[in-house]
């Protein structure tokens, strides 16, 4: 046999043992799948599920967690009532024009933060058997009483001028506003609520 002769064009050229399977035609705009392509499709990592508060065994317990769950809510609402927070405020409490008048009353030191202790004073006095000390209680009083309404002037003046030139379109009774902050003067500066945002002296 010759060493070296032409290979018949009818044989095959794959390699021995496997069989060439002829492609299906495609039909007309077929999309080929990923795994056709050989891209391989990153799985999702599993997503923990919402860790539930375990139903009550007992009406007891339901009861409890009822009452835990509205402690909370409560606390979130006063923290956000002395913090200003509008969605926890009291009707009486929101809007700006509110806002400005506490930031008005906060800003300066007014008489009726030091009435209560002066009507302490004025009380233990009038209580005492001795005349010189019931008249004094008596000429206190009256001082007290005088100088909170000179200073309740003064506050329903400066919230008349600050509201009008800040707020001209307001529908905010001016009535209503001087009185809001008229008692937000008679209250101690640590037990206003909502809490003073400027501190004394401020320019508002």
């Amino acid at each position: 046999m010759p060493l070296f002769r032409r290979k018949p064009a009818d044989a095959d050229a794959s390699p021995a043992g496997q069989e060439v399977v002829a492609a299906e035609p495609r039909p007309k705009g077929y999309t080929p799948s990923k795994k056709e392509l050989g891209v391989v499709t990153p799985k999702r990592a599993a997503q923990g599920r919402r860790v539930q508060d375990p139903a009550p065994a007992s009406r007891k317990e339901a009861y409890k967690q009822m009452r835990e769950r509205q402690r909370a809510e409560r606390a979130e609402a006063a923290e956000g009532m002395r913090n200003g927070d509008e969605r926890y405020l009291l009707a009486r409490d929101r809007g700006p024009e509110r806002s400005l008048v506490r930031d008005i009353v906060d800003s300066r030191r007014t008489v009726g933060s030091f009435f209560i202790a002066g009507a302490v004073v004025v009380l233990i006095g009038s209580s005492i058997n001795i005349r010189a000390v019931y008249l004094a209680s008596n000429v206190l009083w009256a001082g007290l009483a005088l100088a909170v309404f000179v200073d309740s002037v003064l506050i329903a003046r400066r919230i008349k001028k600050q509201v009008r030139a800040r707020f001209p379109q307001t529908t905010q009774k001016l009535g209503g506003l001087y009185f809001y902050g008229i008692m937000r003067g008679l209250t101690f500066r640590r037990m206003r609520v909502p809490k003073p945002k400027v501190q004394l002296g401020a320019t508002v």
